[in-house]
């Protein structure tokens, strides 16, 4: 394959590509660096309005949990109900960014920005006054469909509208904390919201926020696409998500109904469908996701670095948020702020490791930053089980600094380690695993926790059999049972459910102990500073 193909193949894949020449390059329009290679005032005013969509995804994907205590009032989920409803969202997500990047590249990326915020803000609009949990997982399912649109748009834009090193350092910088930052700022939003409105708010939040945006991109963005666009592949399409449908649907059932034929069929099934996808890419000449991107340098270690760190973060913050609610009692408001120290802490370890990550090695300083998240996760183990809220506030700074450090550096190296050309297809991949990440961190946290507490839930003799099974079920059921129950009986529920549901946190806070610490290996074997000399001139 000659030089002129590869690239060709490259921008179907790459989702940042302007057809314009850049001999031809125009100095005030997005996407072309200056002859200098500084990019202009007007890239980082480009770079604001794309935050928002960044930001309003992030958000997403967490917001949830602190709502789920007032949603599973209002339309009592069961426990796998329970958990779609936060899992569609990511997974559906998850299963189509790289998809959606395709068709930006043949229809034009800012036409699929604009149309992915307009169908966003109108299903966020169903969502919030959705009457059944069904209902409420499709809208969630549909806003994942939509969700994808908006991403491709972001982090494959940074490396051309910043060539400078130093300055995309900085740019990615910014990226990853406000990705980081929007998944922790869920929580506290959610919980200003809730405290003054109906769950449906949480929802209703994307359009003022989509607004701006719809105004914004036609003015500071132009027009991209693929001149020569590859052929969509429906078939890729598919197994992607015969691949990641099935493998959770298969975890969570095995949370709420055991190990049986249903749940392994299930995760066989996703397994040979990766398995079937994969072979499709490597055999394809424009393959959907090029998957060869994993054998390049460090990127695949930063890939799984950031894969297990959204899986800690949102798997904490889906336990924690029913802990502070539930068991401790607090307010939605007062919740959400117990978590905005972590939340402050993530934001500026984003920003600070980029002077940094100049004199110290991506295999020393993401080690050691996972290190200190892994510490975070055993505060949180053994203090918070305890009912200790000051456990709670330092785990999350700890977990905060850690991963607001390590996904800023992670991101870097997957846009530099992967050969110039195929920036576009590493960021894809690297959003991909930011959602596949929030996904799990649900479904398979979550589901822990869920099969714990169902298991060692101790229901009181004084129980119906209906109001049994109700507080078996979820802790939000135990709590929505108490609430008709007479104060003596209702504290005895209470305390039992706070015991098994705070078992299950000591449980799933070992298993992200792990993962961090499986994390921080990756990282100090595969992660190494790209050589200088491979770095793309600068134009």
């Amino acid at each position: 394959m000659n030089e002129n193909t590869s690239t060709s193949s490259t921008e179907r894949l790459g989702h940042s590509t302007d057809p314009t020449p850049r001999t031809a390059a125009r100095p005030n329009a997005v996407g072309d660096p200056a002859s200098t290679g500084r990019a202009p005032r007007r890239a980082w005013f480009a770079l604001v309005v794309l935050m928002l969509p960044t930001l309003l995804v992030s958000v997403d994907n967490t917001v949830l949990s602190f709502a789920l205590p007032e949603i599973s009032r209002d339309l009592a989920p069961t426990a796998a109900e329970q958990l779609w409803i936060i899992d569609a969202y990511p997974l559906v997500l998850a299963a189509l960014l790289v998809a959606m990047g395709s068709a930006g590249d043949r229809w034009g990326r800012r036409r699929m920005l604009i149309i992915g915020s307009i169908g966003f803000a109108v299903v966020s609009v169903l969502a919030a006054f959705a009457p059944t949990a069904a209902a409420l997982i499709a809208a969630r399912a549909a806003l994942g469909f939509f969700g994808a649109m908006l991403m491709p748009s972001t982090l494959s834009l940074l490396r051309s509208l910043f060539t400078d090193r130093e300055q995309r350092r900085l740019a990615i910088a910014v990226w990853a904390s406000g990705f980081a930052a929007g998944s922790a700022l869920g929580p506290l939003v959610g919980g200003v919201l809730l405290e003054h409105f109906p769950w449906g708010s949480v929802f209703l939040l994307a359009v003022p926020v989509l607004v701006p945006l719809l105004v914004l991109v036609p003015i500071l963005i132009t027009e991209s696409r693929d001149p020569a666009p590859g052929r969509i592949d429906v078939w890729s399409i598919l197994l992607s998500l015969a691949t990641m449908a099935p493998i959770v649907y298969g975890i969570k059932h095995i949370a709420t109904e055991g190990v049986d034929l249903v749940s392994i069929v299930a995760i066989v099934i996703g397994l040979v469908a990766g398995y079937v996808f994969v072979r499709r890419q490597l055999a394809s000449a424009t393959p959907m996701l090029d998957v060869r991107l994993f054998t390049t340098g460090p990127f695949g270690g930063a890939v799984l670095v950031n894969l297990l760190s959204v899986v800690s973060l949102v798997g904490f913050l889906y336990f924690v948020s029913q802990h502070l609610q539930i068991i401790a009692g607090l307010s939605p408001v007062n919740a959400g702020l117990a978590l905005l120290p972590g939340l402050v802490v993530m934001i500026i370890a984003g920003l600070v490791v980029v002077p940094i990550s100049r004199r110290v090695r991506a295999r020393v300083l993401v080690p050691a930053a996972l290190t200190l998240s892994a510490g975070g996760y055993l505060v949180v183990a053994f203090g918070a089980s305890e009912g200790s809220m000051s456990a709670v506030i330092i785990a999350f700074v700890m977990l905060g600094i850690g991963i607001g450090m390590a996904e800023t550096v992670s991101n870097e190296l997957i846009l530099t380690s992967a050969p110039p050309a195929k920036a576009g297809a590493a960021s894809a991949v690297s959003e991909t695993a930011y959602e596949l990440g929030a996904v799990l961190g649900t479904a398979v946290l979550g589901s822990i926790i869920a099969a714990h507490y169902a298991s060692s839930m101790l229901v009181p003799s004084s129980l119906t059999a209906e109001q049994a099974d109700a507080a078996r079920e979820t802790l939000a059921g135990a709590a929505a049972v108490a609430a008709d129950l007479p104060a003596s009986q209702a504290q005895q529920l209470m305390d039992a459910a706070a015991v098994a549901f705070d078992g299950g946190v000591l449980v799933t806070s070992l298993i992200g102990f792990g993962l961090m610490l499986v994390a921080a290996t990756i990282a100090a074997l595969t992660l190494r500073n790209p050589d200088p000399s491979r770095e793309p001139a600068e134009h």
